[in-house]
């Protein structure tokens, strides 16, 4: 029996798991994991972009800035008598706020002698703290509508309404659409600024584009992922998707695909498992695609390299013990032998420094490659090597 004080967490079965991700567990789910669906899109394509600009701290002042819109806006619509909660009011607030925050930081880092980080770290600062203090002012308004306005700190999937998921998968589509339009050009503006100026090209205006389309994920993101952790949702993915390509259109489209995959199993998972943060259980899942990249992309990742720098230590190894072999018949005048040259592991120079690890992994290499012959196995020390 579940009560009020209850906080166990209630595993959903197996055929509710595949009702949610076949969006055949109701309308609002659906349209909910739709929208976040493609928010994780929009934001693994343009966050690609913005992270090889250099602009992922630029967005993460954009995030904090917002949280003081969100508070005037909610003001502004209970002072006009329109309700504070209307969603497309916050989200302007929010909007106009992000965009304010970033032109502070553009001017401290152009106008005087702060660095850029230092301006980002300052203008994030003094932004969020007066939309808490904005935030703690409405609570005391006493309009009935304060509750739940929390939740674009931290996020809340599953609080979204139909319009809200409708709202949030135009606009993320929007992003997506304009990303592809203008791939040539923030492309070569992350690689080639200069050649970019020097050919006539307007960067201020390219990174305004690109920032504006960094305004919309964000903002858009809001309520799902909150303005807190927004900002992974515009690194993680792209971050992920640098270890499996060289190739930056390959990049832009697995970013994507880890984008939508967070947002899509995160949104399932709020649905499923209600008492968890959705927007938390989407960054880790975020997280997890970007674990996975770390530990088992091809070229890129720790195992690939782990195997490469150990086929690279065999080779160089393989090179000495035969210069080691060819050097001690060379001594023993054997060279012009034409029987076969049996030795003792003792009797390689070489062989003396090796631990019992590395003599077995060389050894056991060698013979199979058929360089070698052995006569007993590797670890024995008294082992011939034919």
């Amino acid at each position: 029996m579940n009560t009020l004080a209850d906080t166990a967490l209630e595993l959903p079965s197996s055929l509710e798991i595949l009702k949610v991700l076949t969006l055949q567990a109701g309308f609002n789910s659906a349209v909910v994991v739709i929208g976040t669906t493609f928010l994780g899109i929009a934001a693994g394509m343009i966050g690609t972009f913005a992270l090889l600009r250099g602009r992922a701290l630029m967005a993460d002042a954009l995030a904090h800035s917002a949280l003081p819109g969100l508070g005037l806006a909610f003001i502004v619509g209970t002072t006009l008598g329109i309700g504070g909660k209307q969603i497309w009011l916050l989200l302007l607030g929010a909007t106009l706020s992000g965009v304010a925050g970033v032109l502070v930081v553009q001017f401290l880092s152009r106008y005087t002698r702060l660095e850029e980080d230092t301006a980002i770290g300052a203008v994030l600062s003094c932004f969020f703290g007066a939309g808490v203090v904005l935030m703690s002012l409405i609570q005391s308004l006493g309009t009935g509508e304060e509750g739940g306005l929390h939740s674009f700190i931290y996020g809340q999937t599953a609080a979204m309404g139909q319009f809200d998921a409708y709202l949030t998968a135009i606009l993320a589509l929007a992003s997506v659409i304009f990303t592809a339009l203008f791939f040539k050009e923030f492309r070569l503006i992350c690689f080639d600024e200069e050649f970019a100026l020097s050919n006539g090209w307007s960067v201020t205006v390219i990174d305004i584009v690109m920032m504006t389309l960094v305004v919309i994920v964000t903002v858009v993101g809001l309520q799902s992922v909150g303005l807190l952790l927004i900002i992974a949702l515009l690194v993680i993915p792209p971050a992920a998707a640098r270890f499996w390509t060289n190739s930056l259109f390959r990049m832009t489209v697995i970013a994507a695909i880890f984008g939508g995959l967070s947002g899509y199993l995160g949104s399932a998972a709020s649905s499923l498992l209600p008492r968890l943060p959705a927007g938390a259980v989407i960054v880790l899942i975020s997280g997890l695609l970007f674990g996975l990249s770390l530990l088992l992309a091809p070229q890129r990742g720790l195992i690939a390299q782990l195997f490469q720098q150990l086929k690279m230590r065999l080779r160089v190894n393989e090179d000495h013990l035969l210069r080691d072999l060819y050097e001690t018949a060379e001594v023993r005048d054997e060279l012009s032998s034409s029987n076969t040259l049996v030795y003792r592991v003792t009797d390689i120079p070489l062989a003396k420094s090796w631990s019992s690890f590395t003599r077995f992994i060389l050894l056991s290499w060698l013979s199979k490659k058929g360089s070698i012959s052995l006569g007993s196995s590797p670890l024995n020390h008294d082992t011939t090597i034919t």
